[in-house]
């Protein structure tokens, strides 16, 4: 069994994910101001105006005079834009009605077995916390979803200024946990941002990778999560 006394968690797709996709959202807050944008354009110009925004002003605009927010506004405005849709009254009155709709439970959903998982967790005595790209709407999010009570602490990148892979915002857990790397495992469902960065600064890890998702060369079976419900045991057979 490892000898384990800290678990962080990533967040978006790991517990938590998306009820419907972007474009769905977007097009329904579009149709609410009376302009008709198809879903699956939208999906489209969102991942473009999402990398170009964080190639440009990476980690939420940290260091760059930008606010998260400001961030998320301008890449909604910029998907809306790419869309077809240029009036700016209505691109500002949809920016900020999504930023604050992706703030609550009516975005985002549970993943299945991740209540029970994160229980089951806490009364094994496993301190817990959180390690996530993601903005400082985070907190309310997992209290929204009734997660939030599960953890110590939650990091964000945001917060922090480290996104993972970045080993630094590891080490801000590990000191907040009071535990060496050794002591302590990441689970998550990105194998560079969560399992190889927390396996970099001497953490272990688990991979959240569901059937027919492809596997990843350098992660022995024992690491694989095919769901969140197989952690504890592969904890034990550790």
């Amino acid at each position: 069994m490892l000898r384990l006394r800290l678990l962080t968690w990533d967040v978006k797709d790991t517990l938590l994910r998306l009820r419907r996709p972007v474009g769905e959202s977007y097009a329904a807050e579009a149709r609410a101001h009376g302009v008709r944008v198809q879903p699956e354009a939208l999906s489209r110009a969102f991942r473009e105006a999402y990398g170009a925004q964080s190639r440009q002003f990476p980690n939420y605009g940290q260091g760059r005079g930008l606010s998260s927010q400001q961030w998320w506004v301008d890449v909604v405005k910029q998907t809306f834009r790419l869309s077809g849709v240029h009036e700016d009254g209505i691109l500002t009155l949809m920016a900020e009605k999504l930023y604050h709709d992706f703030c609550s439970a009516c975005n985002w959903e549970v993943l299945p077995g991740a209540s029970e998982t994160l229980s089951r967790c806490r009364q094994r005595g496993f301190r817990m916390g959180v390690v996530s790209n993601f903005d400082n709407r985070l907190e309310n999010v997992l209290s929204q979803c009734n997660l939030r009570h599960h953890f110590e602490f939650v990091l964000t990148s945001e917060d922090t200024g480290f996104a993972k892979p970045d080993g630094r915002i590891f080490e801000k857990a590990l000191r907040l946990g009071g535990v060496p790397p050794e002591q302590a495992a990441h689970v998550g469902d990105d194998y560079a941002r969560d399992y190889r960065a927390a396996r970099a600064v001497g953490m272990h890890g688990f991979l959240l990778r569901a059937a027919g998702q492809g596997e990843e060369p350098e992660v022995p079976p024992e690491h694989v999560l095919p769901t969140l419900s197989h952690l504890l045991a592969r904890i034990e057979k550790g």
